[in-house]
């Protein structure tokens, strides 16, 4: 199986910043600690360019981007401040989703991003530590080249994906699935073609009846060629922004279903990892690992 792995592991951040970039050192470390063992080829992914990034984002946005020139409530929204490496690091998780997607649909039938997930960002604005939608930019990046049609996108980060949603609004070939805490981040969350808002903490049993419920349901409804797995480690039950109380297990539960249900329908898939915020950073290193895991031997 590919893994696709951003170089940039730490961002320039302020002082206290809350952010666990570090997540990403020490899943990076896992997998490459058990890359043999699990059968993974570690590649480090080109950068999403401006004609990869022009088919889901504004191009003034792209370029205030590029060349520094957000103003600091944009940024503020984002999250990040600007920095070379921040643009470089969001192009190349862009371009890790695009590349794990090809090679999924290509005959690898599955391949993983080690960050990616970044479902705030809409056209003109990013928002959430989201500069760029990679999901929207790997799905329309596939079409372009003929790869796939329809696209599923399955986000089960703990947040609704308000920008997956509201650039596909009008798409009727990507259909947009999410299963998020419903009294959470973001305050206005645009219509997903399948939304499934879960109360504040939810635990194992009800999240997995209702991923049986739904799940078959966006498969059904969306016909895909492809699908693209938001796979967040944030409905753990220790997660500080999360609201839901998911354990370890009921997320390898979570994951095992999800590639099942692919498997079935015979649908290649990426995954990337979402969203994670636990103050124990070991903690969400071992969920997104545990995913990249099961996946690794699955297909």
């Amino acid at each position: 199986m590919k893994a696709y792995y951003c170089h940039h592991f730490v961002l320039p951040l302020p002082e206290g910043h809350s952010f666990p970039m570090d997540k990403y050192r020490l899943l990076y470390e896992r997998v490459k600690h058990n890359a043999e063992a699990w059968n993974i080829d570690l590649l480090e992914p080109r950068a999403a360019d401006n004609e990869d990034l022009s088919r889901v984002h504004c191009p003034d946005y792209i370029d205030r981007m590029s060349n520094g020139r957000a103003d600091e409530r944009e940024m503020r929204r984002i999250g990040f401040p600007w920095s070379a490496e921040m643009l470089e690091r969001s192009r190349r998780s862009s371009g890790a989703t695009m590349l794990a997607l090809e090679s999924a649909i290509n005959g690898d039938k599955i391949a993983v991003n080690l960050a990616g997930g970044t479902h705030h960002a809409a056209y003109d604005r990013g928002g959430g530590y989201c500069a760029f939608n990679d999901s929207v930019v790997a799905a329309r990046y596939v079409q372009e080249k003929n790869l796939a049609k329809k696209i599923l996108i399955v986000d089960l980060d703990v947040h609704q994906g308000n920008g997956t949603a509201e650039l596909c609004r009008d798409d009727d070939s990507i259909f947009t699935f999410s299963m998020h805490a419903e009294k959470n981040y973001p305050a206005i969350k645009p219509a997903s073609d399948l939304d499934v808002p879960l109360r504040n903490h939810t635990g194992d049993a009800e999240y997995l009846d209702k991923l049986a419920h739904f799940l078959p349901m966006a498969i059904a409804r969306a016909e895909p060629d492809a699908v693209i797995y938001l796979a967040g480690a944030d409905p753990y039950e220790g997660d500080r922004l999360g609201y839901l109380s998911l354990s370890k297990r009921g997320l390898a539960q979570r994951d095992r279903f999800v590639l099942q249900a692919c498997r079935t329908a015979a649908l290649p898939m990426a995954i990337t990892m979402a969203g994670g915020y636990c103050p124990q950073v070991e903690h969400i290193a071992d969920i997104h690992a545990q995913t990249v895991q099961l996946a690794s031997g699955f297909f």
